[in-house]
């Protein structure tokens, strides 16, 4: 790859900040294994693009198994840390918070064990060289039309997930809409990178709507390991499983008011999707806005 071409940067970039975070990941530093599996997916949406064919798929599959040996104990993180907020803000039974963190931190040890084993599977060094080898040479003048289509297509799929939700509260179809949301900011961040905008504000609007999601995510998840807890024979008395229905109580209802602001922001999300799919028809002022 050049060491001038913005499609070496954009791997690099990727590369740099996956192996920087790393090593604290594996410690088990909750900030830092954030920030691995966000480079993760960063990357896995450029690949596609600077990386072509067989090779440039299978780099594509190996991150992914990146991403999703982080995932398991990224969500425990955000359980732990949401049972953290529960804690500080008070008028939840502080017999249900501890009883509840024992259990996740102990589920958490289990797969932090396990996410090590598969990451020391993975050499960084290997996969920046086989990146490299799968760059093609002389297509890259056509790379950042590649990502604007596929930011189009990203787009499409944030619409039909978002329709698909309609205005209902429903979490697997929230979920779809979070997914989509994610893959659209971080092709979005492709084709600006490429391009050399400095166009944020498209950008802060979906992560401000995945943050809204992930939020309503994370919730659901522990609304779904209390339950567990409550049906496992782990609660020794009816009082502590009382105090658990409280915890629930709460976090349903943080659930609603979160999906109100969600609710509040498709607007905004719809007209992104309909400028990525303006700029990769080559509309003019899409693509200066991009």
């Amino acid at each position: 790859m050049s060491r001038t071409s913005p499609t070496d940067m954009v791997i690099r970039q990727r590369l740099l900040a996956l192996s920087r975070s790393l090593p604290g990941a594996k410690k088990g530093d909750p900030g830092r294994l954030h920030q691995a599996r966000v480079a993760t997916r960063r990357l896995r949406e450029a690949l596609p693009v600077v990386a072509g064919g067989p090779k440039g798929r299978k780099l594509v599959r190996d991150v992914r198994r990146l991403t999703r040996a982080f995932g398991p104990v990224r969500e425990l993180d955000m359980v732990l840390q949401t049972l953290d907020e529960l804690a500080a803000e008070g008028g939840v039974p502080a017999g249900a918070i501890a009883k509840l963190r024992q259990v996740i931190r102990h589920e958490r040890r289990r797969m932090h064990e396990e996410m090590c084993r598969r990451v020391d599977r993975v050499s960084i060094d290997k996969l920046r060289k086989r990146a490299s080898a799968a760059q093609p040479r002389d297509r890259g003048p056509e790379r950042l039309t590649d990502a604007r289509r596929r930011a189009a297509r990203r787009g499409e799929r944030l619409r039909a997930a978002i329709e698909n939700a309609a205005a209902i509260y429903l979490p697997d179809r929230l979920h779809e809409v979070r997914l989509a949301l994610k893959k659209l900011r971080y092709s979005l961040e492709l084709t600006r990178e490429l391009s050399g905008s400095r166009a944020t504000a498209r950008l802060k609007t979906l992560k401000e709507a995945q943050d809204l999601l992930g939020r309503m995510n994370d919730l659901e998840v522990l609304i779904a390991r209390v339950r567990a807890v409550q049906g496992s024979g782990k609660v020794p008395d009816l009082r502590l499983s009382s105090d658990l229905d409280v915890v629930v109580r709460r976090l349903e209802t943080e659930c609603r008011q979160v999906h109100g602001q969600y609710i509040a922001s498709r607007r905004k999300l719809l007209a992104i999707c309909d400028h990525a799919a303006a700029a990769a028809d080559g509309k003019r002022g899409a693509v200066r806005a991009a």
